[in-house]
């Protein structure tokens, strides 16, 4: 059985679908802040999460809406010190990921609601911590089993909404997005989650190291920042994704730093290659001529500083594009 078309909770679903997709698009990754006024259907304000528990469903959805995994907040360690750790199970896992149940009574309401989701393949939200309050939305996802025995529930990941195809599927699956039939498909849709789960975990880890601030420029806004790679991630020797081996970097600079405009040498100070020396157009320009000479922003903890072995490989690419 499968949620019916045009149901209230079917729509519900869809307008809390929708509007959360438009949350990460304008803000990438979600806080308590973006996510506490939930989200409209017909007038009335619907809750996206329990912000006391993992697992919800509003009292006017039939089925489960959504699940959270909270990351662990800072203890005696940095939390990133422990973030692979803590996303092990994605990393590791194939097609299927494991999800705990809430206390050891299968028959309390919320794990009742995992129950349900998984008999009738209800697509929810699954809100994945990659930083302490910080969240990644991963939509759809699906209840693949459910094990009152080990009180376990799994998780499959699933196929992207096919906007502009409903003639070929149902209308919550061309804004929703399909359930995982086969095992390739959970393993397409799993890879791609742990793609992006790299992506957020690492740049989030960046960012944080450098208290908010691009390593170059010293912008305080990091919705202006990417995590730059010091030696790309296809080098499998050092292209992991550690602090040492990143960079928070404002877009410009990224771009800069990418294209060999700009180098770092293994003592952190800053190179301009002579293209740009050269040219005569603009404060913006000017300011980047301007770094020459001058050392990058520097993390508080020594270990979580640019890795100098790094910083050379990479270095000799700038001279070498010179």
């Amino acid at each position: 059985m499968t949620i019916v078309e045009h149901t209230p909770d079917t729509l519900m679903r869809m307008a809390a679908f929708q509007h959360v997709q438009n949350l990460q698009q304008v803000y990438g990754h979600l806080t308590a802040k973006e996510m506490k006024p939930g989200f409209e259907f017909e007038g009335e304000r619907i809750p996206l999460v329990n912000p006391q528990r993992g697992i919800f469903k509003p009292k006017r959805m039939q089925f489960l809406l959504s699940i959270r995994t909270v990351f662990p907040k800072p203890g005696r360690k940095v939390w990133y010190d422990d973030q692979r750790k803590v996303h092990g199970q994605i990393y590791g896992s194939n097609e299927n990921v494991d999800y705990a149940f809430m206390g050891n009574d299968p028959d309390a309401a919320d794990n009742r609601w995992l129950r349900e989701a998984f008999e009738n393949r209800i697509p929810v939200i699954y809100f994945l911590g990659i930083a302490p309050g910080r969240y990644q939305a991963t939509l759809p996802t699906f209840i693949s089993g459910w094990d009152a025995n080990t009180l376990k529930a799994s998780l499959a990941f699933g196929l992207p909404a096919r906007e502009g195809v409903v003639h070929q599927g149902s209308l919550s699956e061309a804004v929703i997005g399909g359930y995982p039939e086969s095992p390739l498909e959970r393993r397409y849709a799993l890879q791609s989650v742990k793609r992006r789960l790299h992506q957020s975990s690492f740049r989030e880890a960046i960012i944080h190291a450098y208290n908010g601030r691009c390593a170059v420029s010293g912008i305080p806004e990091p919705l202006l920042l990417d995590a730059a790679h010091i030696v790309p991630d296809k080098d499998e020797k050092l292209g992991q994704p550690v602090i040492p081996n990143g960079l928070p970097l404002s877009k410009i600079h990224h771009a800069a730093f990418d294209s060999h405009l700009i180098g770092i040498d293994p003592d952190y100070r800053l190179h301009v290659s002579d293209r740009l020396l050269d040219k005569e157009d603009g404060p913006l320009l000017e300011s980047l001529k301007h770094l020459e000479g001058s050392t990058i922003h520097l993390p508080s903890r020594p270990t979580d500083r640019p890795d100098r072995d790094r910083l050379a490989l990479r270095f000799k690419s700038f001279k070498a594009a010179a």
